[in-house]
């Protein structure tokens, strides 16, 4: 079955990718071990959010300075999170629906019923968030933060790392 990645992307966006040069290395694919229904789910968003009471934002301000440059960290985001902690820092894409509802860009409620029902073996106690705005280089996440969230994932027994994108 082919996919068409571009299909729903605005039109100044698929300019930006078919430029792209292809990624040096192939897609690392490898099948779940046991039935979804065993295992521990997580998930990223790529929406730039964080809790607003106990973390610092992206770095916004790099970002006005150099717009194709992109914060590379990550923050972790509870399971339990609730509205109010959430915030937002992200120039590329629109706040307003986010930090009206969350699950638009990290879909915790929907992964709890999913969880309800046996579809998934459990929701991790924790997710993660980035800014999805990165560097096409992306050195920082090859050598510092995916190593880095790797070794977290395994840490926590994650079998599934599932990127809900903004």
């Amino acid at each position: 079955m082919t996919i068409d990645s571009y299909r729903y992307l605005p039109r100044s966006m698929k300019l930006m990718y078919e430029g792209t040069p292809p990624a040096e290395e192939p897609a690392a694919w490898t099948p779940l071990p046991k039935p979804l229904r065993r295992c521990n789910v997580a998930l990223m968003t790529s929406a730039g959010i964080f809790l607003k009471d106990s973390q610092e934002g992206f770095d916004e301000a790099r970002e006005w300075e150099n717009p194709e440059w992109g914060d590379p960290t990550y923050r972790v985001i509870p399971s339990d999170v609730r509205q109010e902690q959430i915030g937002c820092s992200h120039l590329h894409i629109s706040h307003d629906d986010l930090l009206e509802d969350v699950d638009v860009v990290l879909p915790i409620r929907a992964f709890r019923t999913l969880e309800a029902e046996g579809v998934i073996g459990s929701l991790a106690p924790e997710h993660y968030s980035f800014m999805g705005y990165q560097d096409r280089r992306l050195e920082d996440w090859k050598n510092v933060q995916g190593p880095e969230l790797a070794a977290r994932l395994k840490e926590r027994a994650v079998d599934v790392l599932l990127l809900a994108p903004a």
